[in-house]
């Protein structure tokens, strides 16, 4: 009977087997620590500067009511609970490389195993489901076009692509047309997302296999009718419901793709109307207040209706269809005509991707239009899957097709492939941490958990890997959350720049702000430091004479200030 059972199923064994050493190839080659540092693969490192400091604030600090350990203050804008866990379990003393890179591996590894098995399930196909994950991990934009005009075809080809370590195309931020948000770089620096979108796709397996299975119930009319005087069985909806509405605080943009999701399916699904509306209303009620609770974003000049994504400002028809074309490759015609070979139970679990392709291309959710990218990217999944089904179908279809469809794989594949050896050859960004930060290992050690540091610099800042919250890290991170910079870093100047003890304290008090840390050596270029004004009128408590770190307490003084 076990024999059996595996030799049913050894060809998934084997092809989860894979999937899990890629991964775990994946997110140990980008992070890791070694000998007290931190080596941040170089592709990785801005996102992580906004990351780290939020696990750090769950690991050494004290971050409850939790706020954006980078912009100190107002509630956190940000879905924390992935390094909420993280940050859980260094301070039980899980490493932070296997903290991260562990739950990084279960996130990937089971969106793999969910489009496998989601594509599968839908086609009745191994073939199906095992494109669908390639297809996944090899995206198939057009951005090999600009890697062959900066390496022409020649007989150095493949070493070309070997020795590769630049992105083909990263638009709209190097001038070219193909996203920069196709590579599976999206998931070595947003560690969370995976992990989110595994989430998704188990949802619409569980809705399909449901709705099958209600379906074959209700086949008759006699059992139609006797099912009308039966209590549906709403248990397993109301758990549904309930991990759902837990989502905000997990990922806020896939709970609003799982409540579109269900939105649409309420309408495509009669037989299991009533089940999804209860999971629906559970969703809604638990995750509502979470996202209430997140505060309103920062959004001065941002249009909510902004049509076009990343060319909105040169937005037509024309434009709007080579831009797609290029991005989406021959997936924009293959997985058209998959939709049009499925059945009508298939087609409906292709309209849930298909919205999120057209509110990505309509609303702007966030001061960052870029950021629209995770609906594109789940579209993309769920368009690989229709177009891994034409290719099967066209495979079934004589010898020339069988022969065909491996040169269609060429252009469906070599964008992904390229665009694999820019991780793998990347460098590394080598930061001390704190067994090798004699600064982050005092503030460690002699503030209090929940203090908050005026910062000089920007990214891996002492207090923040310390797990303290700062006044406020690279801009960019915190204005792409809904967070006003602008009056932040006027403020932030403004305090480094001060002459007058009683305007700065009463700004320093506003922020409770405790302690000022800086080193002439490692300052952000954006601030010029009036170090004679702290010297003269604050305590010095730390000094390191070997990078000039110092910090000086501002309590002592400032509330002292304020209470006379």
């Amino acid at each position: 009977m076990l024999k059996k059972y595996f030799k049913h199923f050894k060809f998934e064994y084997f092809l989860f087997f894979a999937f899990l050493v890629f991964s775990v190839a994946l997110m140990w080659k980008t992070f890791y620590l070694k000998n007290g540092d931190m080596h941040i693969a170089g592709k990785v490192w801005s996102d992580f500067g906004a990351t780290l400091p939020l696990e750090r604030s769950f690991a050494y600090g004290s971050n409850f009511p939790p706020q954006y350990p980078i912009f100190a203050g107002p509630p956190i804008r940000y879905h924390f609970v992935f390094f909420l866990v993280v940050g859980t379990l260094e301070r039980i003393g899980v490493p932070l490389d296997w903290g991260l890179n562990t739950l990084s591996i279960v996130g990937f590894f089971g969106l793999l195993v969910l489009i496998y098995l989601f594509a599968k399930s839908l086609f009745k196909s191994r073939f199906v489901g095992t494109l669908s994950a390639l297809l996944f991990l090899l995206n198939g934009s057009f951005s090999f076009l600009e890697f062959f005009k900066k390496h022409p075809l020649s007989n150095h080809t493949i070493l070309d692509i070997i020795k590769n370590n630049d992105w083909s195309s990263f638009g709209p931020y190097d001038g070219k047309t193909v996203s920069a948000f196709w590579s599976l770089n999206i998931f070595t620096n947003q560690r969370h997302l995976a992990l989110g979108y595994a989430c998704f796709l188990a949802l619409l397996l569980l809705l399909y296999k449901k709705s099958l299975s209600t379906h074959r119930l209700h086949a008759t009319l006699k059992e139609r009718v006797k099912t009308l005087f039966q209590v549906p069985d709403y248990p397993l909806f109301i758990i549904v419901g309930i991990l759902i509405g837990l989502f905000p605080f997990i990922h806020l943009t896939v709970y609003m793709m799982m409540c579109i999701a269900l939105l649409v399916l309420f309408f495509l699904l009669p037989n299991l109307r009533k089940q999804i509306f209860v999971a629906g209303v559970i969703a809604g009620i638990l995750g509502i207040p979470q996202i209430l609770a997140m505060g309103q974003s920062h959004s001065d000049g941002m249009k909510f209706i902004n049509p076009g994504y990343l060319i909105s400002r040169d937005l037509t028809l024309p434009n709007f269809l080579q831009y797609w074309f290029f991005n989406l490759g021959l997936t924009s015609i293959f997985s058209i005509i998959g939709f049009i070979l499925a059945k009508r139970e298939q087609r409906k679990f292709f309209i849930p991707f298909f919205v999120f392709f057209i509110i990505g291309n309509i609303f702007q959710f966030s001061p960052e239009m870029g950021s629209n990218h995770k609906f594109f990217n789940m579209f993309v999944i769920g368009a690989n899957m229709f177009t891994a089904y034409a290719l099967w179908k066209l495979w079934k279809v004589n010898l020339a097709a069988k022969l065909l469809v491996p040169l269609l794989l060429i252009p469906l594949t070599l964008s992904g492939i390229i665009d694999l050896f820019p991780i793998f050859n990347d460098g590394y960004l080598v930061a001390p941490d704190i067994p090798n930060n004699p600064t982050a290992q005092f503030i460690v050690k002699n503030t209090p958990p929940d203090s908050v540091f005026l910062n000089a610099e920007f990214i891996n800042d002492p207090a923040s890997l310390a797990g303290r919250k700062i006044f406020m890290g690279w801009p960019y991170f915190a204005w792409s959350a809904g967070y006003n910079t602008d009056i932040r870093l006027k403020e932030h100047q403004s305090l480094w720049n001060a002459s007058n003890i009683h305007t700065f304290c009463d700004l320093a008090n506003k922020h409770a702000i405790s302690y000022a840390e800086f080193s002439l050596t490692r300052t952000d270029s954006l601030f010029t430091i009036n170090t004679s004004f702290f010297h003269d009128n604050f305590p010095l408590i730390y000094n390191n004479d070997k990078d000039g770190t110092k910090i000086y307490e501002l309590d002592e003084t400032c509330l002292a200030r304020q209470r006379y």
